[in-house]
């Protein structure tokens, strides 16, 4: 099991069904709706074809564990094979933490200076992460309007400033 074109496409349309319908009441048109899935296509086609590794899944600040100094990673169930950038946009672009852009660069530098493997150029890396991590954080606003929703659980709603806020800057970064 991967992230492949139809997962990463079904997360996006979780989004619009969830969020955009479900929590904000929105009605885009059908040309909208279309708009908006000829852009998902291009994003997820580029996030499909990049090279896959063992993804978590949920790697967020959440499910890091400090137990007698020791780091442990919990709630990895979902583990899936997908782009490289995966687990670092959620942990960076976490929806229960706040790091500033200085802090995410210099971590992502530090990822990147202790990478093995491929190589890519640092400013070709920093747009396939912002673009996951677009993906990612369109995804959590659709699991915060689900479980609002469907759910009746509202305690998502104080993460969705934030998480919009990621979405708003990346968007705003490559237009």
């Amino acid at each position: 099991i991967a992230f492949d074109v139809e997962k990463l496409t079904w997360e996006l349309e979780f989004f619009v069904k969830h969020y955009l319908l479900a929590y904000k009441g929105a009605t885009p048109s059908e040309a909208e709706r279309a708009a908006l899935r000829e852009e998902w296509s291009g994003i997820v086609d580029e996030l499909a074809s990049e090279r896959r590794v063992l993804c978590h899944r949920d790697y967020h600040s959440r499910n890091l564990m400090l137990h007698r100094d020791a780091l442990f990673i919990i709630d990895f169930q979902d583990a899936r094979m997908g782009p490289d950038t995966y687990d670092l946009a959620s942990l960076l672009r976490d929806s229960y933490v706040d790091l500033s852009p200085q802090q995410v660069d210099g971590l992502i530098a530090f990822f990147l200076a202790h990478k093995s493997g491929n190589r890519a150029p640092a400013d070709e890396f920093r747009r396939r992460f912002d673009l996951m991590a677009l993906q990612r954080n369109l995804k959590a606003l659709g699991t915060f309007g689900y479980m609002t929703t469907s759910r009746n659980n509202t305690v998502y709603i104080q993460y969705i400033p934030r998480t919009l806020a990621y979405v708003k800057a990346n968007l705003a970064k490559y237009p």
